[in-house]
Formats: structure tokens, sequence, C-alpha cells
């Protein structure tokens, strides 16, 4: 996928993006001149609007999986959404969206032409259109001489992934995931309900990967890619192996009377406990083989106890208890039960991982999720409750991993901020490596050493393997303060914002010198307004001495105290040359 053009059209415009916002991602020279992987950065102060970028991106690929979902005769407006689906200020609600992407073997023709560009069109109002632009002229065709878009169409011409990963709480970005969880829970709750086959993954491609997914993310990658591939992994942080972990499963949760009655009286989900009268839902009915079962059945609860070393279930607590002491059978059983030779991934069973975690959503009643439908909050984590542990449906535990520097195994819990950090953000670009997918990645190395900062995007190169065709599949926006990225990018893969003071206004340019290489101090000064290379109370000690000088006091006596209070720097020399300059004049 190659990002082209965003513009806002929204008479309100979009969160401190105004009316007219447009920002054209790449030129055609540098469409003809790019070829690897490479992020695009963003960058600029506090509150210059570079989140507000990829909000939107994740707002408007919302807008088109809630579309590609639902029915194809269904009219988006106003007074018909469903499920409290509303235009507000949440989403934008008109705008233009302009981006290339890759069109499969069988719909090429002899001229070699290999991207689709996809134009997606949205009024007050409507819904969004997408329009294939260069069909015609460039591409087979399901629908020869029409400009409609055949179901299969619409598939390839969106990502295949649309995934957003913040380090800190920016819940305005995570918003549209969230609402496209509780799309996922409800898919699985209403095949539960009237018995439907459930395919055992999302349907959806949204996924926002917060720290809920980190064990699910470092445990596929661990147990499906090789030690080449987790260079990254062990250059940094030091992780050697996996050697053991434990799910937990909690199969049951109480119901009312009222969703019991929902669920009918023969469903095989539904039970009443015979001792309180109490009404139970097994949720793991559709995801664990039973008898009720077909023989060709083999679901993704059924999968994992064939991997396990070893498990046990309390009855009492309707809860599976699966442990694994990993070695090469432990990978080998994964590999066979989770569709590794096919597909080459270990998304299959992220996608298991998905699921089962998507049902901790269970205790969030009906109301709240019609609030948070219609949500322009950006207070996600105080609106959905956190469950207690044991009210999980789905967890992790005792995630032990041997790092190469220790002699015995540690807990991945005692790893600390940093290497948590790290090993999510790369893990998931490793997991999705082989995908055309659209990462939406705000302040992803916040928590990271110097070092590290100035090594990310190496890594990042590391994580994603050159194409045989010469394209890059990925697009990927990283907004930072971190000048280390921009110096590892060249200046048009840089996005530099600025916020009009006076008129609230957002503009996003190119640097204009070459930042690939370019000096730590330059960044700082260019892009953040930053003039000083020291902080904010050694300059005002400096201040201080400077006018001390400028006042008259004995020179020499200045110098001494300048040399013992700060550290060297360019303006403690600058300061020094001042003095010595004005001596030798006086002199």
């Amino acid at each position: 996928m190659k990002l082209l053009r965003l513009k806002i059209t929204d008479p309100d415009g979009f969160r401190s993006l105004q009316s007219g916002f447009e920002y054209y991602f790449r030129t055609s020279w540098e469409l003809e001149e790019e070829h690897d992987f490479a992020p695009f950065v963003c960058a600029g102060p506090n509150g210059s609007g570079k989140s507000n970028l990829l909000e939107a991106l994740a707002a408007i690929f919302f807008q088109l999986e809630v579309l590609r979902v639902l029915p194809s005769n269904f009219i988006y407006d106003e007074e018909e959404n469903p499920d409290g689906f509303k235009e507000g200020d949440g989403i934008p609600n008109s705008f233009e969206l302009d981006y290339l992407i890759k069109v499969p073997v069988e719909y090429h023709i002899s001229d070699g032409a290999q991207f689709a560009h996809v134009k997606i069109v949205k009024q007050v109002g409507k819904s969004p259109e997408i329009i294939w632009d260069n069909k015609k002229e460039k591409f087979k065709s399901d629908i020869p001489n029409s400009i409609s878009i055949s179901e299969r169409e619409w598939d390839f011409l969106l990502p295949e992934y649309v995934l957003g990963y913040s380090s800190g709480e920016n819940e305005i970005l995570s918003l549209p995931f969230f609402k496209m969880r509780f799309v996922q829970f409800d898919e699985y709750w209403n095949a539960l309900k009237t018995q439907n086959p459930y395919p055992g993954r999302p349907e959806t491609r949204l996924a926002y990967l917060d720290s809920s997914f980190s064990q699910a993310i470092l445990l596929c990658n661990l147990l499906f890619h090789d030690t080449e591939t987790l260079k990254p992994f062990r250059q940094e942080v030091g992780v050697d192996e996996l050697k053991e972990f434990r799910i937990i499963i909690k199969r049951s949760i109480n119901v009312s009377v009222v969703v019991a009655e929902g669920f009918g009286e023969n469903n095989p989900a539904l039970r009443v406990d015979p001792e309180t009268g109490q009404y139970k839902v097994n949720l793991m009915q559709l995801l664990e083989k039973n008898e009720h079962s077909a023989k060709n059945f083999d679901p993704i609860v059924t999968r994992l106890k064939r991997c396990a070393t070893c498990s046990f279930v309390d009855e009492e607590e309707d809860t599976v208890y699966l442990d694994y002491f990993v070695n090469d059978a432990t990978k080998s059983a994964f590999r066979e039960n989770f569709d590794f030779e096919i597909n080459k991934s270990p998304i299959v069973l992220f996608q298991a991982f998905q699921v089962l975690l998507m049902l901790n959503l269970y205790s969030v009643s009906d109301s709240l999720k019609a609030d948070l439908y219609k949500s322009e909050s950006h207070y996600i984590n105080e609106t959905v409750p956190t469950l207690a542990s044991d009210e999980r449906i789905m967890r992790f535990k005792h995630f032990w991993i041997k790092k190469n520097n220790l002699k015995k195994p540690v807990l991945l819990k005692s790893l600390s901020d940093g290497e948590h950090q790290l090993l999510h953000a790369l893990g998931l670009c490793l997991l999705f490596r082989n995908t055309n997918t659209l990462f939406l990645l705000d302040e992803p190395e916040t928590h990271f050493n110097p070092d590290w900062r100035s090594n990310f995007i190496s890594r990042l190169y590391q994580c994603f393997p050159e194409k045989k065709d010469g394209h890059s599949t990925h697009e990927m926006l990283i907004t930072t303060h971190t000048p280390f990225l921009i110096s590892d990018s060249k200046p048009e893969k840089v996005l530099v914002f600025k916020k009009d003071k006076v008129l609230g206004t957002v503009s996003v340019s190119k640097p204009d010198y070459n930042t690939l290489g370019a000096s730590i101090n330059k960044i700082t000064m260019n892009t953040f307004g930053k003039r000083e290379t020291i902080g904010g109370h050694a300059y005002s000690i400096l201040e201080n001495l400077r006018k001390r000088f400028e006042d008259g006091e004995d020179k020499d006596q200045l110098i001494d105290e300048i040399n013992q209070k700060l550290g060297d720097s360019v303006e403690k020399v600058l300061l020094i040359n001042s003095i010595l300059n004005r001596m030798q004049e006086s002199g």
C-alpha cells in the first residue's frame, strides 16, 4: 500500500485538522524511485496535529470496514445506521483519500501495471464511495466496462490489515479500533445465539495492539520464527528463547434470564446450574470440540489443547488450564495445528488469541456498548471496565523466557518498560511482515534509551524482508519527538507538522535540508524549535552567568565558575569565547 493524498472536506474539520486540510504523501518522481520499505516519520511539537493524521486514517478505514462486513444492500445514512453507528465529531464526515495498492496477478494485463489507484470519497450524510481509478486502462475486471466494483475487488482494494499501536494513552487513535473489537464480539455472540458456524478468526481487519496483546504477539513470534528472523529481539533485549507458559480459559459466564431467553431453550451453549438455578452460557461452545460438534469440526481451543504439554480442567470453576513446556516438538505442534506451512505466518495463531482475548469484553453491558459505538470519548479506559484476572475468559500466566545474558529463565513481567515496548513494537512488525498492512504507530519509542532510539529505524528495516519484485507492500506512519528517527530517514519520508498559533490551522511540510545523517542538534533546532543544545535549567544558569559578565563582574572568576558549574556544550564554549574576546579588546 502506498498513500498518495488525504484531504479533509468535512466543514467541521477533524480534531485539529481544519476543513480543507490536504497533504500529498508522494510525488510522481518519488513513486518512481521508491521500492523498499521506509516509514513516514511524523514530527513536530506537542499539539501540532501529527497524531491527528493517524487518527483520521484509522477512522476512515473503520468506516470502510463497517461497510465491508455489513450486507451489500445496506445504505449508510444518519437514520439507518445499525448498532449506533452515527456520523459525528468522532469521524471525518467528509473526506478524500487516494492510495495505491497491489493487485492480484490474475488481474494484470501485458503492460505490467501492478498497483491499483484507489480513490475513497465521502460526502456528509453519504456512504464512502470506493473508486478503482485506473481499472479500465490498466487491469482486467470482474465487471467489464463498468466502474462498479465486485465483492472480490472490494476485498483486495483495501489493506489486508490496519494496525494501531500507541505507547501511551492516545484514546482518540484507539477509539475506532475499540469499536471494532465490540463488532467482533457481537459477531461471535450472535453466532453462539443462532448456532451458526464461526470461522475462528475476526472477520474485520482493524486491530489495536495495545498492552493486552503483548504476550500474544511475543508468543506467536517465538513459537514460529527462526533465529535469523528474531534478530531485532536478540540484539537489543537479548531474548534467547521461550521456555514455558500457561493459558487459562474460563468457559462459562453467568447470564440473566433476559439474556438466556435470547438463546432459546435447546441452545447447547446455554445451561442451568442445577444447584443455584443460575443460567450459564458456555462461551467456548463454538471454539472447543464437544458432544454437539460435527466430526470434522476442529476449533481453536481444541487445537490449543493438542499443542499443550499437559492440560487440566477444573470442573467446579469450569476452567481449562493448558501448560506448555517449549521445545522443538511444541513448536512443530503449533505449526501443524495453526497452518504455518500453508500461510508461512503465525497470524492464524494470533487470530485465535484475538478471538479469545476479545471474549474478555463479555462484561460490557449493551447500553455501555451502544454509548461507545456512538462515542467521541477520549476516555475509553474509564468507560470499558478492566476485569480482575480471575474474571477474564482468557489469560496468559507463568510466561518464562531465557535471556542470553542470564543463566536462569526470567518471567516476562520482570522486563523493563522499555524492553516490553521494544518487544511489542518490533513484534507486531514481525508478526505482519508478510502482509499488505497499514501500520499506525503513535510514539512507539517513548520508553527507549538513546541507543535504542538511534537504532529503532534499523530494527524496523530488519523486520521487513526485501520483496523479490522490489515493491514493499507495507505502509507505516510513526509519530515521534525523537530526532534519531528523522536522522535515519530521507527528507521525503519526514512529515514536519506546525500549528498556527493565531488561526489554529495545521500545516505539513517536508524538510528543506537532507535529514538522512543530519546531526541531532540540527534536527532539534529545525523540527522542534529547540535552539539550545542543553536543558532549560542549565540554560538559565548559563544566562545568569552571561548577565553577570555583561554587568562587569571579574571575567577570570566568571570563567572559573562557568567551568566549575557547567559541563561541555556549544553554549558554554560560545560564552567563554565572548568573555575572552572582551578581555582581549579591553587589554
